[in-house]
């Protein structure tokens, strides 16, 4: 891994070597997604140049911008130790290097939850998280805020050996006392297993880290792509951020199993429990059946090898209740070796290539809808909005060329009966507005009402008092008490949530009679509030008791002092995601009813405007201090001009749809 190489473009686009397929795939989607982002921020531009572009705007824009560019592809990597996990890493992503990025060897190399990204504000370094850690009823997540809680040593991307060596304290270990592995919740003496790796001083080995984060520049990474790499059954079970938020967030996960060992009953478990079942039939669940390289014997003919490997599949896929395509047979070791060594050979026989292009047949197009349909809704609402203000203001000219137009060869007494009417309209639309402003006041009751229902500071409060009784229920009551606690903490959630429903239809209510009222009496445009959904939310929380609920299950067979600490590291991880659902629907919600309230707010000031200009139009023709011709003339440019931009707007708008619309020009096989 010489430095020249880790300074090198070596996987840019046009140097992908045919073997490398889903390298090419992952760039032509970060392409797609910078012209994308090129296309928006076009729009914008020209926006601002044409002085449409008003606060909301800017804001939503520079969102819609900011969310393309932090745009993340999340690979889960998620096996029992000696599953080749590691090493199937290092063969699609890191060959390139010449060497073995990752550590890979017999035994145990991961031993903690580790993340490989890249975040170019901070040097490359590893985080590694102290296990100590989990004595606190603290999440990683929270922990990310304190980098001073975690130990950082920096990469030196000059030195392949030091890089090595920094990597391989991932894998560090460290004797403890079994009574201290117990609260960590690392130990179980009801386990035979265990019990025999306890040492004659009472000593365990557990893992030295709780979790790692591997900054590292590699050219994926800096698209986005961020790897996770899982230790087993034992760290899932035991760390709830991975159960509730890792693995149900990453857009694919690959289970690995191995040839050599076969299924067993913890692979089973891992699938059963927080793979399969868990995600029930989503896209980007690929099981990898690795090692076959243990399969390949000189003394049997190539048909007798293929023989026992499609038995291995069908076995596999049986025991997992998959159908055989979606299991992979390959051989990691043989696929890294046959990268490094530019053997084509071997690398058909090892058979990466087929999973490469699963992996980027099934990830990537799920992804770009994903993309699509989150930024063509907040492109078509600003154009939508913008054509609004310029259909306007195209209405109020024409309004005033058919009144001047009308004063052709007419007294000055009709000139000032025009005016009359003018000066009428004005009145009646500022009595409209009393009553627009008491529909402000009562709006706003509503959404005060409306956030109080979500307001954080009551669930953080909540989160505290239902903290306080579990660790009483707990010792008073035992677990069917706690689960108690916790099935009134989601209920009355979900309760506020529901509540916040109602309010929502409340509020959308009154502004489409508002609208309604509006367009009937001063003929402004008929405008439907945008609808709110809090589905989202309920089945996120679904989700989340359903997931504590079978917490319960699997820590069942653990001590009193074992089962306790996971719980209650549960629960905090619980929280977690609730206020993170919380702070999502408050931002939903603040943008929803600036979306209701922001159309209804520029049709009265566009049509304050175009009052006055009519007003002012027909006094300067009163005063003969402007002629009417020449009024007429000014006001039908203006309306060319309006009109022109109307056609720009929706260039501009097809522009960035045939952008969305493009398809990822994958690489051939």
């Amino acid at each position: 891994m010489s430095a020249e190489f880790l300074h090198s473009d070596a996987i840019a686009v046009n140097d992908v070597d045919s073997t490398d397929r889903l390298v090419g795939d992952f760039q032509a989607y970060s392409a797609w997604r910078g012209q994308l982002s090129q296309k928006v921020s076009q729009l914008s531009r020209w926006l601002n140049e044409q002085d449409l572009e008003d606060a909301q705007t800017q804001m939503r824009i520079q969102s819609l911008l900011e969310k393309l560019k932090d745009d993340k592809l999340n690979i889960a990597f998620v096996a029992e130790f000696s599953r080749g996990k590691s090493e199937l890493i290092n063969a699609i992503f890191f060959a390139h290097y010449g060497q073995r990025v990752l550590p890979s060897s017999a035994g145990r190399t991961t031993m903690c939850p580790t993340e490989i990204l890249y975040d170019a504000s901070r040097p490359p370094s590893i985080q590694l998280l102290p296990i100590e850690t989990r004595l606190q009823n603290v999440t990683t997540s929270e922990y990310r805020r304190y980098t001073d809680e975690w130990t950082t040593t920096l990469l030196d991307l000059d030195n392949a050996e030091a890089m090595l060596g920094a990597f391989r304290q991932v894998g560090q270990t460290k004797r403890v006392p079994t009574e201290l592995a117990k609260q960590f919740g690392l130990y179980d003496e009801n386990d035979p297993d265990q019990r025999i790796a306890v040492g004659a001083d009472g000593l365990i080995e557990i893992p030295a880290w709780r979790h790692a984060i591997i900054n590292f520049p590699h050219p994926l990474l800096e698209q986005g792509l961020v790897i996770l790499d899982t230790p087993g059954l034992n760290a899932i079970g035991t760390e709830p951020e991975l159960t509730l938020n890792l693995l149900p967030n990453a857009h694919a996960i690959l289970f690995i199993l191995a040839a050599d060992t076969g299924v067993t009953k913890s692979d089973i478990d891992v699938w059963r429990n927080h793979i399969g079942k868990a995600q029930g039939g989503a896209r980007g669940r690929l099981v990898v059946l690795n090692k076959i390289d243990g399969l390949w014997d000189d003394l049997k003919s190539g048909a007798e090898i293929e023989g026992e490997i499609s038995r291995q599949v069908q076995t596999t896929a049986e025991l997992l209740g998959v159908p055989t395509s979606h299991v992979y047979p390959i051989s990691a070791q043989k696929a890294l070796v046959a990268k490094v060594q530019h053997d084509d050979a071997l690398l058909d026989r090892a058979r990466l290539g087929a999973l490469e292009a699963a992996l980027s047949g099934e990830l990537l197009p799920a992804k770009q809808d994903i993309v699509r349909d989150s930024t063509i809704t907040e492109v078509d609402d600003i154009v939508l909005a913008t054509r609004q203000i310029l259909t306007a203001r195209r209405t109020g000219l024409q309004e005033q060329l058919e009144e001047l137009s009308r004063l052709r060869g007419k007294n000055q007494d009709v000139v000032v009966q025009m005016m009359d009417k003018v000066q009428a309209d004005k009145r009646h639309f500022e009595q409209g507005l009393v009553r627009f402003q008491a529909l402000r006041s009562i709006f706003s009751q509503q959404t005060n009402q409306l956030m109080s229902l979500l307001g954080m500071d009551a669930l953080k409060a909540e989160i505290a008092r239902i903290r306080d009784e579990m660790e009483r229920t707990w010792f008073s009551f035992g677990e069917g008490g706690l689960r108690a606690v916790m099935e009134r903490f989601f209920k009355d959630t979900n309760a506020n949530i529901a509540r916040s429903a109602e309010q929502v239809a409340e509020i959308q209510a009154m502004m489409a009679a508002m609208y309604k009222k509006f367009s009937e009496e001063h003929g402004l445009g008929q405008v439907t509030p945008p609808p709110f959904s809090t589905l989202k939310y309920h089945k996120e929380m679904a989700r989340l008791e359903k997931s504590f609920r079978e917490h319960f299950n699997t820590v069942s067979h653990l001590l009193t002092t074992g089962r306790n600490r996971i719980t209650a590291k549960f629960f905090e991880t619980v929280a977690s995601r609730v206020v993170t659902v919380f702070e999502v629907a408050n931002r939903d919600v603040e943008n929803w009813l600036k979306a209701v309230m922001a159309p209804m707010e520029t049709q009265v000031r566009e049509h304050q405007l175009q009052l006055r200009r009519r007003l002012e139009s027909i006094k300067r023709i009163h005063k003969a201090t402007d002629t009417l011709e020449g009024r007429i003339e000014e006001l039908e440019e203006m309306d060319t001009q309006l009109l022109e931009q109307l056609n720009e707007l929706d260039a501009r708008h097809r522009m960035v749809l045939a952008a969305l619309n493009t398809e990822i020009v994958r690489m051939a096989a």
